[in-house]
């Protein structure tokens, strides 16, 4: 359910360097010297994972042999590596409120203002790819408020970083799996609100739906869509797309919304809603392919308690 799915539940038992001791660095150094110094050390820290990141390293060969059937070069190695440095420190001035301190390219702002019209809330899914927080260039082009959904260990995880940049970030962040989360997601999106999650990875035991992915079929959660089932709302993709220096483009598109599904149209609306991710997911990594960032093999079958195929996705019955 959470935002994290995908072909592997690798990511949660294997220690990525990228993990908390890096990013407390980086909070630290850019909030210290701000964005132009700070930036200084990516290009080191790039070269520490180049160097020293064997696993990533293979991880990011696997993913280019299957973009463009052949492996990357060093030069492109590097400039992924510095790339994923600096969107994590980009998110330092993001959730600190500096987004003056960007360039921002919205796509897709026409459909999304459409639906924000309308006064309810919407799910909005994204991937380990780019920069997610860059969400907030939307919630604030329309006075909107954006709440993250994620695993419970992830929110405790991740909560100590985010009071450090910003004390008020952690209110933003819905944990998953507690009683009362579906009731606060449901406020938030009768309040207008946005939620975004992160749709291609997920935990052990995730349901996962297998579907061709670059070429190969890879695993990717069920989770994300039933929710959205559940909740009966609208629900966008987006990626927040690192091109260079301060430019970001944020493209969003709509995949579903559930907001009027009769219950016998679920199963069929869910298999075309993660589809159309799947399609896009791809599609914006074949337009800016330094923004994957899922460091481990995507490919790997998952060691999930139920796996289906594209044609098998189903809906949990929503009572209402």
């Amino acid at each position: 359910m959470s935002a994290q799915g995908g072909a592997s539940a690798e990511w949660a038992t294997r220690r990525e360097r990228s993990q908390v001791p890096v990013v407390r660095f980086m909070v630290w150094l850019s909030l210290l010297l701000g964005r132009p110094l700070s930036r200084v050390v990516l290009r080191g820290i790039a070269v520490y994972f180049l160097l020293f990141s064997p696993g990533s390293r293979k991880a990011l060969q696997r993913y280019y042999q299957h973009l463009w059937q052949r492996p990357a070069g060093w030069a492109q190695l590097y400039r992924h590596f510095l790339s994923f440095a600096t969107t994590i420190h980009d998110r330092v001035f993001v959730l600190n409120g500096q987004m003056d301190l960007f360039d921002i390219r919205l796509e897709g702002r026409e459909a999304l203002e459409a639906e924000l019209a309308k006064g309810r809330g919407l799910i909005i899914m994204g991937a380990h790819f780019g920069s997610f927080a860059m969400l907030k260039a939307f919630g604030d082009a329309h006075q909107r408020r954006a709440h993250m959904l994620m695993y419970e260990e992830n929110a405790s995880k991740i909560n100590g970083i985010l009071a450090a940049i910003n004390p008020d970030a952690p209110r933003h962040i819905i944990a998953l799996n507690r009683v009362d989360s579906m009731l606060l997601a449901r406020e938030k999106l009768e309040q207008g609100d946005m939620l975004g999650l992160l749709a291609d990875r997920g935990l052990d035991d995730d349901d996962v739906v297998r579907l061709p992915f670059l070429g190969e079929e890879a695993s990717f959660p069920a989770g994300p869509l039933r929710l959205a089932a559940m909740l009966r709302c609208p629900v966008f993709f987006l990626a927040g797309v690192y091109e260079a220096g301060n430019r970001y483009r944020v493209h969003a598109v709509p995949l579903a919304d559930f907001s009027d599904c009769p219950r016998g149209e679920r199963p069929q609306r869910l298999q075309a809603a993660q589809q159309a991710y799947v399609s896009e997911l791809e599609e914006q990594c074949r337009a800016a392919p330094h923004n994957w960032f899922n460091f481990f093999d995507f490919w790997k079958p998952s060691p999930a308690k139920r796996v289906q195929t594209g044609q098998g996705v189903t809906a949990p019955d929503a009572g209402s």
